[in-house]
């Protein structure tokens, strides 16, 4: 038998964290709700969740610091919520390697619908990581062998630095994921590493000087305006 899957909720508005978690259970989640960034961030990464929704303002850690913390350890689909309409705070949320945002007011049903949906695409991607572990794979021209950690364009064999290479190998397993300069830097150099985000940027320049075939109109990593860089997929 098939276990529920399993949503955390970090929302310090109880009624609509209730409305969230009736919402769920009905769908057939199994739901726990978090009244605080701190309590909840210690909560996910305790693990066992399956999703996280994920509201902006929070006591102790926002929304988008917990994001950041969780991103550095843990794979799975975040739901941002924000009562907040600027543009600014959808971008940043994303950058940070959220997987959506809504905007409150909102539909409590499209919620459901959008957290199945998370949860199916992060389902299929899974097997496609464990399957390019085991082999490799190609987008487009470009192919990418994880173990013998070897690249081709065309046919052709990129050499590149080892952090070129882990820079790129996170991309694609996250594709059309935006991830911000600080989060490349946590997740590649770490966060003790000597240096700062200028670093990530340079990575980037000689990624696309090497695979793409005109990097000032790139094909596969594409610049999220204020926001970050995502692997383009299609």
């Amino acid at each position: 038998m098939n276990r529920l899957k399993k949503i955390l909720i970090i929302e310090d508005d109880e009624l609509i964290a209730e409305l969230e978690r009736d919402y769920l259970e009905a769908s057939g989640f199994e739901v726990e709700i978090d009244l605080n960034g701190d309590s909840g961030l210690k909560q996910i990464m305790a693990g066992g969740y399956d999703a996280l929704i994920l509201d902006v303002m929070l006591p102790g850690k926002n929304g988008f610091d917990v994001c950041r913390e969780v991103r550095k350890e843990l794979n799975l689909p975040v739901i941002m919520i924000t009562a907040r309409k600027e543009d600014v705070d959808k971008i940043r949320g994303l950058g940070l390697g959220a997987d959506d945002y809504m905007v409150k007011p909102f539909s409590p049903a499209e919620m459901v619908a959008r957290v199945k949906s998370h949860i199916q695409i992060h389902e299929r991607l899974l097997g496609e990581k464990v399957e390019m572990e085991n082999q490799s794979v190609t987008i487009r021209d470009l192919t990418i062998f994880p173990k013998e950690r070897r690249v081709y364009l065309a046919g052709t064999e990129v050499t590149l630095t080892n952090k070129e290479f882990e820079l790129l190998l996170l991309l694609i397993e996250n594709p059309n994921i935006v991830f911000s300069k600080d989060t490349l830097f946590d997740r590649i150099w770490g966060m003790d590493a000597a240096g700062n985000t200028a670093t990530v940027t340079v990575h980037i320049n000689r990624l696309r000087e090497k695979i793409e075939k005109d990097p000032a109109s790139p094909r596969f990593i594409e610049t999220v305006w204020g926001a970050g860089y995502r692997f383009k997929v299609n």
